[in-house]
């Protein structure tokens, strides 16, 4: 499916984009206090700027874990199953967790809406807050994306679990 592979490929490449881009400003940030003496302290930003990077990282990549079976889980039970307790088990599991990144990411909207309405901004960066915030609910929309198609059987996240036991 191509646009499954092409959204693959954006989030690979705006995850090591943003991965790439925290290392260079950290180390920078590093060089330049050890250094610049007083001149690091125009840099302040940076520290700030890192952490904004690492939630949207954190949140972004949550669907690609999904689906590579990276989430951690309790298989016990599911492992012991027979095969057609185990689908329905599988099929249960991907509805719920629908739910649950559904209804967090409009809980994720309402709270991007209050911030914004609040004029809240990032100290150093001057970032509207409420863009900050925007990270949970592009990771939960992903998320759910991920537990649709492997409900519907696009992806079989669940096989990717069993290959590294």
């Amino acid at each position: 499916m191509k646009a499954l592979r092409l959204l693959r490929t954006v989030e690979r490449t705006v995850l090591v984009a943003l991965f790439l881009s925290m290392v260079t400003l950290y180390t920078g940030s590093v060089i330049t206090r050890e250094i610049g003496g007083s001149f690091a302290s125009r840099f302040a930003w940076i520290e700030e700027a890192v952490r904004i990077m690492n939630l949207f990282l954190v949140f972004l990549a949550l669907g690609l874990a999904l689906e590579r079976g990276k989430h951690v889980g309790i298989t016990t039970l599911r492992d012991r199953l027979p095969p057609a307790a185990l689908k329905a088990v599988q099929r249960l599991i991907d509805i719920a967790g629908i739910g649950f990144c559904l209804y967090v990411a409009w809980l994720a909207v309402g709270l991007v809406q209050f911030v914004l309405r609040s004029g809240q901004s990032s100290p150093t960066l001057g970032v509207p807050m409420g863009v900050i915030y925007m990270a949970p609910v592009a990771g939960f929309l992903l998320l759910a994306l991920r537990y649709a198609l492997s409900l519907f059987g696009v992806i079989d996240r669940f096989s990717a679990q069993e290959e590294q036991a």
